[in-house]
């Protein structure tokens, strides 16, 4: 008896090539010929012309650069699947289709169509998180955001005060701390801080309630021991660069804080928050970055090495004949990378199983940003277990701790 395979379906697949105003479209068949070819415009009715099209063209699947946007939601709303294919990816495909490699968006909508078409085993369907993932996601990104602008303007009034008032640069720990910005809006000039003395600056240390344990004696002595700033009618005038410094990094701090107090809450009736929230040395904002990044949507990371892959703390080996490179994940989320391993470098304060492994890999000679992402890797896959089953971190069920643990009681007993 002769078994013959039935045919498989036709399949029409489309592809979006993304851009700001307007957005290309190509529809391919089952033998990978263009059968259309369209552009549309980025506002409403240009998206329902394009699902109208879509769905007229008998097409099931489509192919996109990017996994959100208004585009991806008319897709999905209209029982589309949309598979993500990143924009590194589709540059190294278009060889594929050309030698010449040059960028088209209606090239690269072809691209994207084509490349459902003929690799669709290799492509996962995309899985939305959930609407509290995502707005915690946007919250925690923005005030990532504005702490990196804050570090820049800091940096900014530092330069600025090396030249016009050298000894407000670095008279306390941070120049944008509260009691530093106090400072500089009471004596922002060199003439102005030349009017204090011990007393006069304990006197005013105490009136705006100064914590940090620093005699004012010693901070005194700072003022006086770095080089004169600029003096007279000058001074006034580079006042007002130095206070509009100040200005910004007041909003920014202020907006940091309201930022930090809406993650709070947001993560406090998160359903997942119990499993980033127990592990060690993860705040409420720590937490919920690991949370954001990582998401809520389990079958995008079917394995643990899945999730440490696309969050690039996996080393990448190259290998040809009898060469063999292990090397630095450039193919990665960096935002999910810095979550992780901003948690796993700080991780090795609280949990020796954390610092034992921290520690291995830097007497192997592993610089520390390659020896935290080892640690990563590790906590990759303890992350993405309790992750999946829903649990929260449990150090008592730790075998890689608990062995530290032992190790350490045994020579104590001794």
């Amino acid at each position: 008896m002769i078994v013959t395979e039935e045919p498989t379906a036709k399949r029409v697949c489309a592809g979006v090539d993304w851009a700001k105003d307007d957005h290309a479209v190509c529809v391919v068949g089952p033998e990978g010929e263009a059968l259309q070819r369209f552009m549309i415009k980025h506002d409403r009715a240009g998206l329902k012309d394009m699902v109208r099209r879509l769905l007229r063209a008998g097409v099931d699947e489509v192919g996109l650069e990017r996994p959100d946007g208004p585009i991806v939601d008319a897709l999905l709303q209209a029982g589309l699947t949309v598979l993500v294919i990143p924009p590194g990816q589709v540059k190294n495909l278009r060889s594929r289709y050309g030698s010449a490699g040059n960028k088209d968006d209606r090239f690269d909508a072809y691209v994207l169509a084509d490349v459902v078409r003929t690799d669709r085993r290799r492509l996962r369907p995309l899985e939305l998180d959930t609407a509290a993932t995502t707005a915690l996601r946007t919250t925690v990104r923005a005030r990532r955001d504005m702490v990196i602008h804050r570090v820049a303007t800091a940096n900014q009034l530092r330069a600025h005060l090396q030249i016009v008032f050298p000894a407000a640069a670095g008279l306390f720990e941070a120049i944008d701390s509260d009691v530093s910005l106090r400072f500089l809006e009471r004596f922002n000039t060199q003439g102005q801080a030349d009017w204090l003395s011990v007393k006069r600056l304990g006197s005013w240390l105490t009136s705006i309630g100064y914590t940090g344990g620093t005699d004012p004696a010693v901070i005194y002595a700072r003022i006086t021991a770095a080089p004169r700033g600029t003096t007279g009618p000058e001074a006034d005038i580079l006042a007002v660069s130095t206070r509009s410094y100040i200005a910004v990094l007041r909003t920014l701090n202020t907006q940091i804080r309201t930022l930090a107090t809406s993650i709070a809450e947001q993560l406090d009736v998160h359903p997942d928050a119990k499993i980033f929230t127990s592990l060690p040395r993860s705040g409420p904002v720590r937490a919920a970055r690991l949370l954001a990044e990582i998401g809520d949507a389990r079958g995008r990371f079917p394995t643990a090495s899945s999730l440490a892959c696309l969050a690039g703390v996996a080393p990448s080996t190259r290998q040809s004949g009898k060469v063999k490179a292990v090397t630095f994940r450039w193919g990665a989320n960096k935002e999910l990378r810095d979550a992780l391993c901003d948690f796993a470098g700080d991780s090795r304060r609280a949990n020796p199983w954390a610092a034992d492994l921290y520690d291995r890999a830097r007497a192997r000679k592993c610089d520390h940003p390659h020896a935290v992402r080892i640690l990563a890797r590790a906590w990759a896959n303890i992350i993405w277990r309790c992750w999946q089953d829903n649990t929260a971190y449990d150090p008592a069920e730790h075998g890689g701790l608990q062995r530290i643990l032992n190790q350490d009681q045994q020579p104590a007993a001794a």
